[in-house]
């Protein structure tokens, strides 16, 4: 999760909200639902944003400085913190931190059907990003950024089009947020839409 005064550039927030406290709604809407799905103790959040370190660590996860040299290096300065995966179906899980609309079932859902294969992704709901990038093995090399589903598909990850769409749904732009409280986003970003109201 990149430092909220940086990222979600392209992402207009309603005014007066300010872009960067929307972001940071978001991103706390999506860590809640990560730790209730597996567990605060299964999930590293990497960040160099103060407030969603502060977040995550008051729900009992663990916290990795950004390196800051952009998304990729950010997942992989993730998993040498993660915990054993003993004996778990999916040793390792980068999911991204944009997901307002996300519910703990649909993680544990995705994270299941990803489980059968030793290494998936699930493609964003336009079909050509990554939301979520697994593997049973092995750390996977994340791949993230534009165009990603099909740079992990020719990694050899398989890709699950999964009918979870308030996992699908990240928030890149005002119509990505409009879809993800159409279907239904998390307290934290509503709240703060509402203030920006």
């Amino acid at each position: 999760m990149k430092d909220a005064e940086l990222g979600k550039s392209r992402l207009e927030a309603p005014r007066p909200l300010r872009r960067s406290d929307l972001a940071r709604a978001v991103a706390h809407d999506t860590v809640e639902a990560a730790c209730a799905a597996v567990g605060a103790g299964q999930l590293t959040v990497v960040t160099s944003d103060a407030a969603i370190r502060e977040v995550t660590l008051s729900l009992g996860a663990r916290v990795v400085a950004d390196p800051g040299a952009g998304l990729n290096a950010a997942v992989s300065a993730g998993w040498p913190d993660l915990p054993d995966p003993g004996g778990q179906r999916v040793g390792w899980a980068a999911l991204l931190g944009d997901l307002p609309a996300l519910r703990p079932e649909d993680l544990r859902a995705a994270l299941e059907r990803c489980g059968r294969h030793p290494a998936a992704f699930v493609p964003d709901a336009e079909g050509t990003g990554t939301v979520l990038l697994t593997s049973t093995v092995a750390p996977p090399l994340p791949l993230f950024g534009p165009g990603s589903a099909a740079r992990h598909r020719a990694a050899g990850a398989v890709s699950l089009e999964l009918d979870l769409p308030r996992l699908r749904r990240d928030v890149d732009l005002a119509q990505d947020l409009r879809a993800a409280l159409a279907l239904g986003a998390g307290r934290h970003t509503l709240l703060a839409v509402r203030r920006g109201a």
